[in-house]
């Protein structure tokens, strides 16, 4: 078996918008195209979402896999909602999660584990107001700041 490069696609935005509150780890159902994608890092999270269906099932919409190069005809659809795949009590707990407290769920980063199976993190999450960002923004440039002395003092 070939050696494969680390699979590690952020969702850079979610950490600035909002509020971790908890994370978890899902598969998600996917088509022979779509993995063969997402091993190639064509694709992207940043602007998707999860939320649940009637059933009680989990599923992440607005993410993007280009279109596999070799699929033909039996290629996927980009922009198509991919159920999420965890186990009952967990689904149980993000459902009451979200409806109790007007919570969100989005994803953070999109990888492979060891197994060769696609994953996403997934973070119980509460939307940030603005004057947040800004603390956010001020505590990133000050981190940056004492980087930056840190470096000049030990050089």
């Amino acid at each position: 078996m070939a050696v494969q490069k680390k699979i590690n696609i952020q969702n850079k935005k979610a950490r600035f918008e909002f509020e971790i509150l908890d994370k978890y780890v899902a598969g998600i159902q996917l088509t022979g195209t779509e993995i063969k994608s997402i091993r190639l890092s064509q694709a992207r999270i940043a602007e998707s979402f999860c939320e649940f269906n009637e059933g009680g099932e989990l599923f992440i919409v607005n993410m993007y896999i280009q279109e596999y190069l070799f699929g033909h005809q039996y290629n996927h659809k980009p922009k198509s909602e991919r159920r999420l795949l965890m186990n009952k009590r967990e689904l149980r707990s993000l459902r009451k999660d979200v409806e109790a407290k007007g919570n969100t769920i989005v994803p953070l980063r999109l990888f492979i584990n060891d197994r060769g199976f696609a994953k996403l993190e997934i973070a119980l999450a509460k939307g940030k107001q603005t004057h947040d960002k800004r603390e956010t923004i001020k505590d990133r440039d000050s981190k940056r700041d004492l980087a930056r002395i840190k470096k000049s003092f030990n050089g």
